[in-house]
């Protein structure tokens, strides 16, 4: 996968030959924990949509990667006062995913008494923005983004956004999108207050539920 600050990507997998990735209630939290240490430092959320087995996220990057320093103290010696050793480190969003991945396959293969790979091998992310020559679905006048839902090809970011919200509807879990517990439209509509999503960065991308 490849990232780019102002990006806006839809990242999705499943698990190995489709089997399931979410045993409990308190997988899909812990999933939730996990999207929030490792995805939030780098990306806004815009819409989620965790299914039995497999994910959807619909972020916007801020970073794609993050620097960093360690400040290691050596020992002071009677003649000597402490030093410090500076070393610069970084972390990316690609990586920041895979543990996020690969730390959650462990605690289920524990829960399970399994071992082996949870997910298929290759995380998708599809970019909807303008990244490298990409067509731009968006446009900003007068310091304010929109989405060009007037042309229709350009409107995938919103197409994708409906579709990881009814993902739950069209695969018969629920009959309506807000009965889905596991997903970011009961907290856009008002009907849930969860705070994983920016709504003000939904708003501003014109975004529409």
């Amino acid at each position: 996968m490849y990232f780019e600050s102002t990006g806006i990507y839809h990242i999705y997998n499943q698990g190995n030959n489709r089997q399931a990735i979410f045993f409990n209630r308190e997988n899909y939290l812990f999933f939730i924990r996990k999207i929030r240490t490792h995805i939030l430092p780098f990306a806004d959320i815009l819409a989620w949509c965790l299914m039995p087995n497999h994910f959807h996220l619909m972020v916007e990057v801020r970073e794609a990667e993050i620097r960093y320093s360690d400040i290691f103290s050596r020992s002071a010696t009677p003649s000597r006062a402490p030093t410090k050793n500076i070393t610069e480190t970084s972390q990316s969003l690609n990586h920041s995913i895979g543990v996020l991945l690969s730390s959650y396959t462990k605690a289920i293969n524990r829960q399970n008494n399994t071992t082996g790979s949870l997910f298929r091998q290759k995380t998708k992310a599809i970019c909807l923005n303008e990244i490298k020559g990409i067509s731009s679905h968006w446009y900003t006048s007068f310091g304010v983004t929109f989405m060009k839902v007037d042309i229709p090809e350009y409107q995938y970011p919103q197409v994708c956004f409906n579709y990881i919200h009814q993902n739950p509807v069209k695969a018969g879990l629920v009959a309506r999108a807000e009965d889905w517990e596991f997903s970011s439209y009961i907290d856009l509509v008002g009907i849930r207050a969860g705070n994983l999503v920016n709504r003000e960065r939904v708003d501003k991308l014109g975004l529409i539920v």
